[in-house]
């Protein structure tokens, strides 16, 4: 598969576990190694040929629209959201802007650098669209700077996903970085709603795989452990926009 020439970028969360930091700011502008989490992830898009990127708004849009202004690549289609839609419904809510294509989705919540080649490469390539419906970027809990639950998913060796079992610690978190097909949301709510549930049904078809990640990864979830990211990056702390 070519590299999609979309994308959708979620930048629409609250921040609240990053507060006091994301009371004046939304989370997708809090600096991480002297850029903010929205640019990590669109310049990173940019350098393998995504063409465009819908980013969702909620908290604090007019500072992201702002912030977003001057970018020309790639280009930017803002999809606001009045009310927060969770992960699977502001994605849904922009497939309008995203078409019938598979597109990537990126949270912008966390950085990542490349191993023998970048995360975004690699899913592209690995990408089947005969098979899948979703292919998810899992990085090894063990790696996972500023992560430190009990992973999300078991993978087999053919990359099918399956859930984390009840009081039981797995090997992988979801990487926030995934391809998906449009054909994932058909049938989905309306409103609010978390991807989990088209996950799930496209688990139970065989449809939906992961990738093992094999560079670095970073997590920016607290306010301390924004200070862990940046040491992780080889910085001595956080920065101000």
């Amino acid at each position: 598969m070519a590299v999609p020439k979309k994308a959708m970028v979620l930048a629409a969360g609250l921040g609240t576990r990053l507060r006091p930091v994301t009371e004046t700011r939304p989370k997708a502008l809090v600096e991480v190694g002297g850029k903010a989490l929205l640019d990590h992830a669109l310049d990173r898009l940019a350098e393998i040929g995504v063409e465009e990127a819908a980013v969702n708004t909620h908290h604090l849009a007019d500072r992201i629209e702002h912030h977003l202004a001057g970018r020309t690549w790639p280009r930017i289609h803002l999809s606001h959201e009045t009310e927060i839609l969770d992960t699977g419904g502001g994605i849904a809510h922009a497939l309008p802007l995203l078409g019938p294509d598979p597109f990537y989705v990126v949270n912008a919540k966390i950085v990542w650098q490349g191993g023998r080649k970048d995360a975004l490469l690699q899913l592209a390539e690995a990408w089947n669209g005969t098979e899948m419906d979703g292919l998810l970027l899992m990085q090894p809990t063990a790696s996972a700077v500023g992560y430190d639950g009990p992973g999300d998913f078991t993978m087999d060796q053919l990359g099918h996903l399956a859930w984390r079992p009840p009081q039981m610690v797995v090997p992988f978190v979801y990487a926030s970085i995934q391809i998906l097909h449009p054909r994932l949301f058909e049938g989905a709510p309306k409103g609010a709603f978390s991807l989990h549930p088209l996950w799930t049904r496209a688990m139970e078809a065989g449809r939906l795989f992961g990738l093992r990640h094999d560079g670095a990864w970073y997590h920016v979830a607290t306010a301390a452990g924004l200070a862990d990211v940046e040491r992780g990056l080889g910085h001595s702390g956080p920065r101000s926009p």
